[in-house]
């Protein structure tokens, strides 16, 4: 499968939603490598906060090439 910022750059996706539970597991993992923030640009459209997570809605702004 190819890693989130390929699916962006290929135009593949519109909207990324995250849910985003209240739980610490360790280090995490990036959904974005550092070399591939200043191609992509998201805007926050909704969050919703709730007891257990909190639920993120993003739209894809640009999907800049390198």
């Amino acid at each position: 499968m190819l890693p989130n910022h390929q699916f962006i750059k290929a135009g593949l996706l519109d909207e990324l939603r995250i849910h985003l539970a209240h739980v610490l597991l360790g280090d995490g993992t990036r959904l974005f490598d550092a070399k591939d923030a200043d191609h992509i640009e998201l805007e926050c459209t909704r969050v919703i906060d709730s007891p257990g997570a909190t639920h993120l809605t993003f739209r894809v702004v640009n999907r800049k090439t390198a």
